[in-house]
């Protein structure tokens, strides 16, 4: 296990009696929240994404989760960064990606923790709609439960800092 792997995984996991949005209950959960709470951890998360970034003109980070990552992000590398909702708000500017222009340029999607992609992709979809360039997904933690497979058919590569395998060795 790599060091930040062994640091998120310290911070993160936790024992108990959890409801999982299934209905199921489970002994162990994965708050992933608790890594973008500490400055420090954030920061280290943050720039192993950064480091897998392609050429690009804005991040975009989902809400809620990838909005702080993104955020460190966009500190990191000077990058400007819009935020996506999951759907438009249906007042005010009426908009799915709030922070500036998006129209005609790369983005790269930010996120936390890519479990099937269901959200990204409506996500992506929107920003699409928007006119943005979108062809990468980069994020802390790949569950490895079908993300990757669900972006790649809709024509988006995801690239991870760090897998549920990683996590768990």
């Amino acid at each position: 296990m790599s060091p930040l792997a062994r640091r998120v995984y310290d911070a993160c996991h936790l024992t108990g009696s959890f409801r999982l949005r299934s209905g199921q209950v489970s002994t162990e959960y994965f708050d992933k929240y608790l890594f973008e709470g500490q400055p420090a951890l954030l920061r280290d998360v943050a720039e192993a994404m950064v480091g897998l970034l392609p050429e690009c003109d804005v991040l975009a980070g989902m809400e809620m989760g990838g909005i702080p990552v993104a955020t460190v992000m966009s500190q990191l590398t000077g990058l400007p960064t819009v935020f996506v909702r999951k759907q438009a708000k249906e007042y005010g500017t009426q908009k799915a990606a709030e922070g500036g222009p998006v129209e005609g340029r790369r983005v790269v999607v930010i996120e936390d923790v890519v479990t099937t992609g269901g959200a990204l992709l409506a996500s992506c979809r929107l920003l699409r709609d928007a006119g943005a360039r979108v062809e990468t997904v980069v994020c802390a933690i790949d569950r490895e439960q079908g993300g990757r497979a669900n972006l790649e058919a809709e024509g988006l590569q995801l690239r991870a800092a760090l897998t549920r395998t990683e996590l768990e060795a």
